[in-house]
């Protein structure tokens, strides 16, 4: 692997528009972000993903991209993110970009000229296909969005495929010309000294050449999210999407230590895939598993068992709770057991990610029908995302310190006793559970870089061991309400505990645990 500072950091998922309003309009922004890296840098996090920056209409809400090179006037202008990437770099933090390669905007130079005519130079950089021979669409591929995937061209009477929203029309990647040109975007911002990119959906960016059908989900329910009625068998995670993948790494490994994340919903035995062959895909093909599975300690002990045996020789594992469209962590389990979610994914093996916000307990909001602004939402209300994207809230003043006049989004209903100002003073906030793991991290190798050995419990306890160059440590977490109990052939000290003060305390033999309670254990 080339370089591996990523290894022992933990990443921090911004989303922009909801961190800090620095001119006054209700939406955060790039200085806003400037402004508050002191705050980052004290809670200990090491490196920086925005959620997208660049000038776009706005139908996704950024993930619709019209010019992939500039920043939207909405966040601030090219001069702003230099700022950031200068104050971000000069505190020893790291800023990574959200790439979003699968479709642009309808609104891009590139699919204007496609969509001019059938003979523009640049049809084939999107997917156009005819009418099926009885007429409508050619193929049964349905939006993630809802609906059907394609959208009729009156002008040119073609179909072209979107596999979200109509407004981001998916590019051609079997292409060459498509592929050089998003080499050349990611050069443009690597170049400028970002330190990598996530890649948004990167198992979709190649489709069935034959576009066949794709064939029912077996396993689909009545309430079930629509398109989940039909397995994307065809229209995503094909083969061939490994070489376009290679190729991204190749153009990210021209620079020094950077690094390639993909976005990638996919079961883990499919998800390893994407480290490539000889590890030369991406660099950390992102772990969703936590997010989906049973909060249970028998459900999870599973998952990590499973996914540890998967990955390739040399892998890097990495884990995620909650991101901008997943309900929160606070409101999936609750407050006690958002605690207990802190501890797992801070003391797991591998690179962590955390979601604004998480570290204060932001729960998910519930946002009043005329205050929706996810266009998603409109369609397919189960997808709605808004509630997870509202503004951080920073002090108890009117806007909780976000922003002068009305945010965006509204906050919390607790959002006077729930921000960063209040929780800095209480020794048992989540705010301060954050900071003490986060410092634990940097202080002890076996956390940061160090090996996972599970450890034998039933019931809803998980325990494990992590250990490097000699350094052991016993993580004890209770998934359930009831006192629980674990017997082990160690003595060890308490480094840390979720409910009480319990530091220094000797144990021999034994791990006992209220109710939502954890253990980090220095072993002898």
């Amino acid at each position: 692997m080339t370089g591996s500072w990523w290894k022992s950091a933990v990443l921090y998922q911004i989303y922009p528009r909801s961190f800090q309003d620095a001119n006054g309009d209700g939406i955060g922004d790039l200085a806003g972000i400037t402004a508050r890296l002191p705050y980052l840098a004290e809670l200990g996090v090491d490196a920086l993903w925005l959620s997208p920056i660049f000038v776009s209409p706005m139908a996704d809400f950024g993930y619709d991209i019209s010019d992939y090179t500039a920043i939207d006037s909405l966040f601030g202008s090219l001069g702003d993110f230099d700022a950031l990437l200068r104050e971000t770099h000069a505190r020893g933090l790291k800023v990574l970009l959200d790439l979003v390669p699968n479709h642009t905007s309808i609104e891009h130079p590139w699919f204007k000229d496609s969509r001019a005519s059938r003979e523009s130079a640049k049809r084939d950089w999107y997917i156009w296909r005819d009418p099926a021979p009885g007429g409508g669409p050619p193929n049964n591929w349905l939006s993630e969005f809802g609906g059907s995937a394609w959208a009729f061209d009156e002008r040119t009477g073609q179909y072209y495929y979107h596999a979200f929203l109509p407004e981001q029309p998916d590019l051609n990647w079997r292409n060459g010309d498509v592929r050089a040109a998003m080499h050349e975007v990611m050069r443009f911002w690597l170049k400028r000294g970002v330190d990598g990119f996530r890649v948004d959906v990167i198992w979709h960016l190649i489709k069935d050449a034959e576009f066949r059908d794709n064939p029912p989900n077996p396993e689909f329910r009545e309430g079930d999210l629509p398109h989940r009625r039909l397995l994307s068998f065809y229209s995503a995670d094909r083969p061939e999407v490994h070489e376009v993948i290679r190729e991204l790494r190749a153009v990210v490994d021209e620079f020094s230590d950077r690094l390639l994340i993909g976005e990638i919903y996919l079961s883990p035995e499919r998800l390893v895939t994407y480290y490539g062959k000889g590890l030369a895909g991406a660099h950390l093909p992102f772990n969703f598993s936590l997010i989906e599975t049973p909060w249970s300690a028998r459900a999870v002990a599973k998952l990590i068992d499973r996914y540890e045996a998967l990955l390739p020789p040399g892998a890097w594992p990495n884990w995620v709770l909650g991101n901008h469209d997943r309900p929160r962590i606070a409101s999936r389990v609750g407050d006690r057991q958002a605690r207990v979610a802190a501890m797992l994914l801070l003391t797991l093996r591998g690179t962590p990610t955390l979601y604004y916000g998480d570290e204060i307990g932001l729960p998910q909001v519930q946002i009043p029908r005329d205050r929706l602004r996810d266009p998603v939402a409109r369609s397919v209300p189960a997808l709605g995302r808004d509630g997870c994207r509202t503004p951080m809230q920073w002090d108890a003043s009117r806007f909780c310190g976000f922003s002068a006049p009305p945010p965006w989004l509204p906050l919390s209903e607790d959002a006077a006793a729930r921000n960063v100002a209040v929780q800095s003073g209480d020794p048992g906030s989540p705010y301060n559970l954050y900071r003490r793991l986060l410092s634990l991290r940097r202080r002890h190798p076996a956390l940061a870089i160090g090996g996972y050995r599970p450890i034998p419990a039933e019931g809803d306890m998980l325990a494990y061991i992590r250990e490097q160059s000699g350094e052991r440590l016993l993580v004890a977490l209770n998934f359930g309400s009831a006192p629980a109990s674990l017997s082990f052939p160690y003595h060890g000290t308490v480094a840390l505990s979720l409910l009480g003060d319990r530091s220094g305390e000797s144990l021999r033999g034994r791990v006992d645990l209220a109710g939502n309670d954890g253990l980090l254990v220095r072993l002898d």
